[in-house]
């Protein structure tokens, strides 16, 4: 037999790299991602983080240990163009101060986003003022993130929320339910509407919904790959995930 040894050659470009931390009990995030992301030249790696319930203050920070060890572990060694941590409530209780400096412990080079993060910068380019948000967590989770909102400046003037305790099951709440109640909100008096949580299945019924209430609607999902896709420079020719995107 004839030994052949022939020399690898390796592409001189690369797709932008987007590194997720999901919760291990999130039965959305991925599947919005993907969505939005799937005729793209992006390449998309997920790793998943335990995940405590109930859902309360002290479980999300108890969290947010093991977001180096989890960061570090999306194609160890590799350079990540973003790294995005997948939990609403999670980064208001933790502070976004110290998710990143967990996330540069693991990818000093990689730029970060953070669904409250993103969401506030969406509030300011849209102008929002007046908000009304809708959140699936229980009374004293959901008061947390309205606080959040309100020292941010913004004055919210209705809030829902469905007093659900544990993140598997904000996955498992109706679309057509989750519709209904947002369109039954009162709203008048908002410029617009945030629905908080990545775990709910909100992002294909935007349209939907902005159509409804002739307001801009945004939710967690939404203002996080928005985001994402800002800071890798691949936000454009999106459509039918809200107006968001069209004042990209």
């Amino acid at each position: 037999m004839k030994l052949n040894k022939i020399e690898p050659r390796f592409k001189k470009n690369s797709n932008p790299r987007i590194g997720l931390i999901a919760l291990a009990t999130d039965f959305m995030i991925e599947r919005d991602f993907i969505n939005v992301i799937k005729d793209k030249e992006i390449d998309f790696f997920v790793n998943r983080i335990e995940c405590y319930n109930p859902l309360t203050r002290e479980n999300l920070i108890k969290m947010s240990d093991k977001v180096t060890e989890v960061t570090n572990n999306i194609l160890p060694n590799e350079d990540i163009d973003c790294v995005v941590y997948g939990c609403t409530s999670g980064t208001i209780a933790t502070g976004h101060n110290v998710i990143e400096k967990k996330v540069r412990a693991a990818k000093p080079k990689a730029e970060l986003t953070t669904p409250s993060t993103a969401a506030i910068k969406a509030l300011k380019k849209l102008k929002v003022k007046k908000l009304a948000i809708f959140t699936p967590y229980s009374k004293k989770l959901n008061n947390e993130v309205v606080e959040y909102f309100k020292e941010e400046k913004f004055d919210v003037v209705s809030n829902s929320y469905l007093d659900i305790a544990a993140d598997y099951d904000i996955g498992k709440v109706d679309q057509d339910f989750i519709y209904d109640s947002l369109v039954n909100m009162n709203i008048e008096d908002a410029d617009a509407l945030f629905i908080s949580c990545t775990a709910l299945p909100v992002l294909n019924i935007i349209d939907r919904l902005e159509k409804k209430l002739s307001k801009p609607v945004l939710s967690s999902n939404q203002t996080l790959i928005w985001d994402t896709l800002e800071k890798i420079g691949k936000n454009n020719n999106i459509k039918g995930f809200g107006s968001l995107f069209n004042n990209s």
